[in-house]
């Protein structure tokens, strides 16, 4: 399955250390080959399965590669009716796989009154936040979104119906918190913390509707 990477810019630019387990305890998920005859491989095909075979490069195999609506072999077919299938293909390989894809990062959410759910750069402001309210005696829990689509729906309704409050900072003017809004489901108070780009939040601004869901 493919994998799409997004970061936001100030991620993108800082440096930090990685740290590669050593390799015996990396997983490796073999790739399921296919061998069969040339002329029946089919690399996209749509019939609902997952884990189709695929072809080695260089064994001889004739596919194509495209963003392009497509058929079976990868070549282009742009018509409405292809479009279908894909897209329903695509949809139905993701949402049922989400429980494996959808990752999380938690802390303290046992007897929080208030869930910070962040992700990008406003997770790291929003560690100093959380220490600050726990420091004024605020129970404040953490949802890093690690992975933002397929959204974690499930954690966040698990959450709503245990807390005050969810706070969402985020660096913009508001996307992910009407996420989190159809996911809680009126459950709980969700407040917004929105922030224009040029400039992180500061710790304060995201306290302070700490101290709002609290009450």
């Amino acid at each position: 399955m493919p994998v799409v990477i997004l970061t936001d810019e100030t991620v993108g630019h800082m440096h930090e250390k990685v740290v590669i387990p050593p390799a015996d305890q990396i997983k490796i998920v073999p790739r399921n080959n296919y061998s069969g005859p040339k002329e029946d491989f089919r690399p996209y095909k749509f019939d609902g399965k997952p884990g189709h075979p695929m072809a080695r490069a260089g064994d001889g195999y004739r596919f194509h590669v495209t963003g392009l609506t497509h058929n079976e072999k990868g070549y282009p077919v742009v018509t409405a009716e292809q479009n279908k299938i894909v897209v329903t293909h695509l949809m139905e390989k993701i949402n049922g796989h989400a429980d494996q894809i959808v990752r999380v990062e938690t802390d303290q959410l046992e007897g929080a009154d208030v869930v910070v759910v962040s992700y990008g750069i406003t997770s790291r402001i929003a560690v100093k936040a959380i220490q600050d309210a726990r420091k004024q005696g605020l129970k404040v829990g953490s949802l890093r979104l690690i992975t933002i689509w397929p959204f974690a729906q499930k954690q966040i309704r698990e959450i709503a119906g245990k807390v005050k409050a969810i706070v969402v900072p985020e660096l913009n003017y508001g996307q992910m918190v009407l996420e989190v809004e159809r996911a809680a489901a009126g459950k709980c108070k969700v407040i917004s913390v929105n922030h224009c780009g040029g400039a992180v939040h500061e710790p304060e601004e995201i306290l302070e509707a700490i101290r709002k869901g609290s009450k």
